[in-house]
């Protein structure tokens, strides 16, 4: 790897032209900047900070994937790195591989050697030995950004060079972008969307406006949203729209939240406790302390347990470190405002865990809990241990001529031009918070809904031909909100730089554009670097369509699971297979079937699973009604006792919508526990 310390100096240096230029030093970009190398290519991976692997790097050592059988190719030699790097000894210094892996935390360890839990100094000697490993090919350039008004020449539809705001140009036959916000793509005149398209745009469910589908992360106390507590005349507290949600399903400009993936300790010793910003405006926290004083004392955030007694700590509950709809200007705001927006977000993460941990108005439950946890003295050392990524969950989305949809994470459109392959929910953080009709706070946005593993297609990933042919876009792929959503996960962005740098290698051999190229060629190459292009769910044939059975039935696919990543297909099931708990990660693991009731009264709700001697005996299932809530243990061992596959629960009333749900659980079970489907039946009082 040639790392240019000369450009960090200020000094021009003059590359000579490029196989392929790589915008964007993210894991996409790193994945693409090594596929090249190894195909022969020359490359220059230019990195606007002075840090590179994005996300991955950055404090998102949980990696959300779902089922990791559908990664392969460098983006599976990444984790397999990660395990190597943690089979020495000498990087246990806080805690023994022993005792980490004793928790067994949900998601840490991997098949065929690889480990999907990380601290982030970890992450980045694992990408510095991968490009180490890729030789001259490789050039690293930090500390150049992309100049917004002059930034991309282009002579008809080929990009010749692109422009820095320091003046440097760089050429090259091949162009990629794999930043978080798509500026190159933008700049080179290529169609994209911002913000939730509706849900008639694309034939969509859970596209759009989501009020129904925010019950996660939401409210559970009354909160008044005024400055002066019951007096609309005294005007909202700081982030709250005055104006109701839009109706379900309606689109807007509006992005989900973003917040900073903190790398926390309870070692004493490497604790630094939280600080309260210089520039603290107490107006912000109001909403906090309120929610906490009327009663909601939740303090088990759930941080992901890191080796060494670190933690990726992520947003959850109502009010946590998504700063929730202060980001919509950013995808196409210039570099100032965008600046602005990122101290915006540091400032309201670092001032909302002072104040859960040391205001005085803060329940003590809730500061002795946030007391014991702080950032790691050895992370991010040269940025005062904060995490140097903002998550940009969301940004712009390329319009090409092919857009993944929600249909495509259902498997109900399959693609034949997989350059890689999504397996995560389709999920969406919350976009904004509202006064609702009785004049409370909510959040709205949040959709978490389960998708089957399925491919992303080469044509998401490169433009029109009358827009650019000779661009690649990994990150900020054509895709919908919701779509994009599933996709946009680190292990995911990898696997697709890895197919961008090939494609673009065809092309350069073809002499022709992107969108030329013999995508069975490129198939033959992506398989031969170990690529998954598709992951087929083992199936004896006993797969049932849904629509089979009376009332209404939601698979597994339309679920909301948090663990459940393993699939299988044996013997009878709803759909294309089901989930299960692989045994393990006993009381973390959940599946929530919401339906939408269209009337209110008493239906009988019934469960579907295939029965196995290694079944659990014991399956909570919990039956949220209008009367309250109801457990019932199943045996899956025995045949169920409905119709088919389905095992009745009992009779409940419900009302009307979405309010009720049924949820399936693997605590303290006894076996595998199977979610496959739910099921509600109308019946006669």
């Amino acid at each position: 790897m040639r790392s240019l310390l000369l450009a960090l100096l200020g000094l021009t240096v003059t590359l000579p032209a490029q196989d392929i230029v790589i915008y964007g030093g993210t894991s996409g970009g790193i994945t693409a900047a090594i596929q090249a190398a190894r195909e022969g290519r020359t490359a220059v991976l230019i990195e606007p900070t002075k840090f590179l692997g994005g996300l991955t790097t950055g404090g998102l050592g949980a990696t959300d994937i779902g089922n990791k059988k559908a990664i392969g190719g460098l983006s599976r030699e990444f984790y397999t790195g990660i395990a190597k790097y943690y089979a020495d000894d000498a990087k246990w210094v806080h805690q023994t591989r022993e005792a980490y892996f004793a928790k067994r935390p949900h998601g840490n360890a991997g098949d065929e050697g690889t480990m999907w839990t990380f601290e982030p100094h970890a992450a980045t000697a694992v990408y510095d030995q991968m490009l180490k490993a890729a030789g001259d090919k490789v050039t690293v350039v930090y500390g150049e950004r992309l100049d917004l008004k002059k930034g991309v020449i282009k002579d008809g539809t080929r990009i010749v060079k692109i422009v820095m705001e320091s003046g440097r140009e760089f050429s090259g036959k091949m162009f990629i972008d794999a930043t978080y916000e798509g500026d190159l793509m933008a700049k080179a005149g290529v169609s994209y969307h911002v913000g939730r398209e509706a849900n008639a745009t694309y034939g969509e469910t859970l596209n759009g406006v989501e009020v129904g589908q925010a019950k996660a992360h939401q409210f559970i106390k009354e909160v008044d949203p005024y400055v002066k507590k019951g007096d609309p005349s005294s005007g909202l507290l700081p982030g709250i729209e005055k104006e109701p949600a839009s109706p379900d399903g309606t689109g807007d400009r509006k992005v989900q939240a973003y917040n900073f993936r903190m790398c926390t300790t309870d070692v004493p010793e490497n604790r630094r406790n939280w600080e309260k910003p210089a520039n603290y405006d107490e107006r912000w926290f109001e909403l906090t302390i309120r929610n906490a004083e009327a009663g909601d004392l939740r303090t088990s955030w759930a941080p992901t347990p890191m080796p060494n007694r670190k933690t990726d700590t992520n947003n959850n509950f109502g009010i946590s470190t998504d700063f929730i709809g202060q980001n919509w200007d950013y995808p196409e705001a210039d570099y100032a405002t965008r600046a602005k927006i990122w101290q915006a977000h540091e400032d309201w993460q670092k001032g909302l865990m002072w104040t859960y941990a040391y205001h005085p108005r803060i329940p003590e439950k809730i500061r002795t809990a946030f007391q014991k946890f702080a950032l790691s003295k050895d992370e991010f050392k040269d940025n005062g241990n904060w995490p140097r990524q903002l998550y940009v969950r969301e940004a712009r989305r390329m319009i090409s001529d092919y857009v993944m949809s929600e249909k495509n994470c259902r498997r109900k459109e399959v693609i034949e031009d997989s350059v890689g392959m999504g397996a995560y929910n389709m999920d969406s953080h919350h976009v904004q918070r509202y006064v609702d009709s009785a004049g409370h706070v909510r959040n709205e946005g949040d959709v978490e809904v389960g998708s089957k593993p399925y491919p992303v297609s080469y044509r998401s990933i490169r433009p029109k031909a009358s827009e650019c042919t000779n661009l690649l876009v990994p990150v900020c792929l054509s895709a919908s909100h919701i779509a994009y959503g599933s996709i946009r996960m680190e292990p995911v962005f990898m696997a697709l730089g890895q197919s961008a740098a090939t494609a673009a290698g065809l092309a350069i051999e073809g002499k022709t554009s992107v969108q030329a190229i013999d995508y069975g060629a490129l198939k033959e190459r992506l398989l031969a670097s170990a690529q998954v292009l598709d992951l087929v769910v083992p199936s004896s044939g006993g797969g049932l369509p849904k629509e089979k059975f009376a009332g209404i039935v939601l698979d597994d696919a339309d679920a909301k699971l948090k663990g459940f990543e393993a699939t299988g297909g044996v013997g009878s099931f709803i759909g294309e297979g089901y989930h299960h708990d692989t045994n393990e990660n006993k009381g973390a693991q959940t599946a929530r079937f919401t339906p939408t009731l269209p009337t209110t009264g008493l239906y009988r709700v019934a469960i579907s699973y295939s029965t196995n001697a290694n079944r659990a005996t014991n399956v909570p299932v919990i039956i949220h009604h209008a009367k309250g809530e109801t457990k019932v243990l199943v045996n899956q061992k025995l045949k169920p006792n409905g119709d088919g596959p389905f095992h009745v629960v009992g009779i409940f009333e419900f009302t009307a919508g979405k309010d009720s749900w049924v949820e399936i659980g693997n605590a303290d079970t006894n076996g595998y526990v199977i979610v496959d489907a739910a099921q509600w039946v109308a019946v006669d009082r």
